[in-house]
């Protein structure tokens, strides 16, 4: 029987270093599905591994059509996105994370593009007893501004267009995160514009987010970003992205350039419905010596999916940009009202219905409505989408 009970004992132990060994190699994949922002709350149970590597992709092909002025006129069939991750375990607590981009629909071609690349000190603040207040990433991440950026991805997108708005961006820099009860945040400091390997103005980027859940049907946070001063010719736009464009100086006389974000966000999870509602504003501004450019620019976007059954869903999202004296907004448009007259304000309606095969491969149809007014009173009304789309994930 002694001989029994030490054989029992060999093999639980050896029970504990499996459990313990695969805990370890799935905590890398946890982060990759919330890019960014905290520590995610599920796996990518379909990626593989390569030893201690982890491999997981995703993405969406389909069919995309719009109005003339419109950014899809000769009714495209698309690689709409396609997206790798790699993961890895460096030491104890330390991880590596990198997504690399096959194929965007921001992209001109189908060029290989780094997306996400940083180290992730987990739970920092272990080491003086307060656990998971404190931890840092450092490399290459998305912008914390807003809550949209880490539901963009085709495949957790319930519809196939992004909000109007679409405020989000990758940046060089150094990001903290954590928890405590019910709140979290996340801060990070980054570079700001546009290049990935320089930084043309010392002034830096900083944004941040709180978030409060007060219960488990209720979601709050509030942002706050400046971009820092962005100095041309180097920072031709910022890193952050902002309706189908950037933030970009309005002329060319002025020298340093930088806008000024608040946000706040409100979900709502409700038996089989979610509401997502943001508002905000930006304050675009310069030191153009020659004219007043300074831009006060409001948004906002009410979003609602309902789940008929567990399979078929239903989405719709309304949002609306208000730029007095105007400003640059590419929104579903072509690059022309980038380059060309300004828009003070603009509205879209997305209408969408989906179909779940399973949580790794969903079909989604999506039609939008768009309609806007330039500065001098001309209309944009020929910008209207349909799209077809199946997305999936491994």
């Amino acid at each position: 029987m002694q001989k029994q009970a030490g054989i029992i004992e060999s093999l639980g132990q050896k029970v504990d270093q499996i459990q313990e060994h695969q805990a370890s190699m799935s905590e890398p994949a946890e982060r990759s599905s919330k890019p960014s922002a905290e520590p995610a709350s599920e796996t990518r149970s379909t990626s593989f591994s390569l030893g201690k590597v982890n491999i997981s992709g995703e993405g969406g092909v389909g069919f995309f059509q719009s109005g003339r002025e419109g950014a899809f006129p000769n009714s495209e069939f698309r690689v709409d996105e396609a997206k790798l991750f790699v993961e890895a375990p460096i030491i104890e607590s330390v991880y590596f994370f990198a997504e690399l981009n096959l194929a965007t629909r921001e992209a001109p071609d189908l060029s290989l593009q780094l997306g996400e690349l940083y180290l992730d000190f987990e739970n920092v603040s272990r080491l003086w007893g307060a656990d998971h207040w404190l931890s840092v990433r450092a490399g290459r991440m998305d912008i914390p501004f807003g809550e949209e950026y880490m539901n963009r991805d085709a495949v957790d997108n319930p519809l196939i267009s992004h909000s109007l708005t679409d405020l989000w961006g990758v940046d060089e820099g150094v990001e903290l995160y954590g928890k405590a009860g019910k709140a979290s945040y996340v801060l990070a400091v980054q570079n700001g514009g546009n290049s990935d390997v320089r930084d043309f103005d010392g002034d830096k980027s900083v944004a941040g987010r709180i978030s409060f859940d007060p219960a488990n049907w209720i979601h709050l946070s509030a942002s706050g970003m400046r971009t820092g001063n962005l100095r041309q010719p180097g920072d031709l736009w910022s890193a952050l992205w902002f309706s189908g464009g950037w933030v970009v100086p309005l002329t060319g006389n002025a020298i340093q350039y930088h806008a000024d974000l608040v946000e706040g966000d409100v979900q709502l999870r409700l038996p089989g419905v979610q509401v997502k509602m943001f508002g905000g504003a930006l304050r675009y501004d310069d030191n153009d010596a020659t004219a007043k450019n300074r831009r006060d620019i409001y948004f906002y976007s009410v979003e609602a999916t309902h789940s008929f059954t567990k399979k078929f869903y239903a989405g719709a999202r309304f949002g609306q940009i208000f730029a007095p004296k105007g400003y640059p907004i590419i929104a579903n448009g072509n690059m022309d009202y980038f380059y060309g007259a300004l828009t003070e304000e603009i509205w879209r309606l997305s209408l969408g219905l989906g179909y779940r095969f399973s949580d790794n491969l969903i079909l989604k149809a999506e039609y939008t409505i768009e309609r806007g007014q330039e500065v001098g009173g001309d209309r944009r009304n020929h910008e209207d989408m349909g799209a077809l789309e199946a997305v999936f994930k491994f």
